[in-house]
């Protein structure tokens, strides 16, 4: 559905965006020129700029040379986590909702050469095969209103991590030690917990859902959170005789009693092409070594494609005993969310699309993208309602200010 522009819409939006970087900046930079380049760095990012490295932004913003930017991201004195922050409360406010779903997942940035900090051979999702790439873990903020980043780590592989010389010529500071990409998603949720940040559920994929650590942290009885994460065919199950059995086992045994009413087609949500339909089933399982937090029930959720029946998925859900099995379902579509915000944020805001090699600046860059893509989200949050869900990758463009 199309949206009908005014200049009066198009120019409120120019004055948001300046309203927010001034605010922000205000609180991260001391001298006003910092303040100014801060703007037009986030000003760029949300341009139609073929490639948004310092060089290409700096010309499009009309600085003379990169250097500005460059000294921002690299050398200028900023607190990084603290503009992570304020990214965070800016989805909230405008976004929040205790309904909402955070969903983890890692997006990649493939890369030239050993130099840019964390870059190795590892399996890139965006391709499906080992690259040369670098990995972060995010977080998206998921609700009825919109979705964005709000949190963010950079994985450094055993090769870096161990790695005297490559750390201190990227500038990794000597506390960073190295974890696993499901440990850092843990340290980053228990940093949304800390904040107060309001959701109702975790959602990831099965890089994420396989790890016992991850899962347990959401059992625990002081603070449990409800999940719906993929998991593997191997997950460990528990029988009602006491034996194991993996998860695929439980469609095994389901089968054998007959396909006639095992299946129930529903919808996990709207996707770019309509509406995501599948074949779902759902049983209540228990999880070897891992009981769920007092008063809910595990319940493994099975999704077959309709185009293809051999195309099979395996959930686990963690939700409060008598939780309907169509709001899991709409749970596990949510993962969705965060692959659009990959989308977006690569194909719209440059998101990895820099040229720096060192820790700060790269947390400077991409850290910035995510506050262009809350800024995307929130506005058009605000849209009036001709606006549809599936024209959420079509960044309007700001108008050009005057240099």
């Amino acid at each position: 559905m199309s949206l009908p522009l005014s200049y009066d819409l198009v120019m409120s939006w120019d004055a948001e965006l300046t309203a927010l970087t001034e605010r922000i900046g205000r609180t991260l930079f001391v001298r006003p020129e910092p303040r100014a380049n801060f703007a037009d760095l986030v000003r760029g990012l949300l341009a139609d700029v073929p490639r948004k490295n310092s060089w290409q932004l700096s010309d499009h913003v009309g600085h003379g040379t990169a250097n500005r930017f460059e000294h921002l991201l690299d050398r200028a004195k900023w607190d990084v986590e603290a503009l992570r922050e304020q990214v965070r409360d800016y989805v909230v406010e405008h976004l929040g909702s205790a309904d909402a779903v955070i969903v983890a997942d890692d997006t990649q940035a493939i890369k030239k050469g050993d130099r840019s900090v964390g870059v190795a051979r590892q399996y890139c999702g965006a391709t499906g095969q080992v690259e040369n790439c670098q990995v972060m873990p995010m977080l998206t903020y998921a609700s009825a209103a919109g979705h964005a980043f709000i949190n963010r780590r950079l994985y450094l592989p055993e090769s870096w991590a161990h790695d005297g010389r490559r750390r201190a010529a990227a500038g990794v500071p000597e506390e960073v030690t190295f974890a696993t990409k499901p440990r850092l998603v843990m340290e980053i949720l228990q940093e949304e917990l800390a904040a107060g940040t309001p959701f109702a559920y975790l959602a990831a994929d099965a890089g994420y859902g396989r790890d016992p650590d991850l899962r347990a942290l959401c059992h625990r009885s002081e603070r449990p959170i409800a999940y719906v994460m993929a998991v593997p065919v191997d997950l460990p199950l528990v029988t009602v005789t006491g034996d194991g059995e993996p998860a695929g086992h439980v469609l095994d045994r389901l089968l054998a009693l007959g396909d006639v009413g095992l299946w129930e087609r529903r919808s996990c949500g709207q996707g770019t092409k309509g509406v995501r339909l599948y074949d779902w089933a759902a049983v209540a399982v228990s999880v070897k070594d891992q009981a769920p937090a007092p008063g809910y029930g595990h319940t493994l959720l099975i999704r077959r494609s309709v185009a293809d029946p051999d195309e099979i998925e395996f959930f686990l859900a963690h939700a409060r005993v008598g939780t309907p099995i169509s709001e899991l379902i709409r749970i596990a579509g949510t993962r969705w969310k965060i692959e659009e915000n990959n989308e977006q944020g690569k194909d719209l805001l440059g998101l990895t699309q820099y040229q720096v090699r060192k820790w700060t600046p790269w947390h400077r860059h991409v850290t910035t993208a995510m506050l262009a893509l809350a800024f995307l989200a929130v506005t058009r949050a605000n849209l009036p309602d001709s606006e549809t869900d599936t024209d959420q990758g079509k960044a309007a463009r700001l108008p050009e200010r005057p240099h």
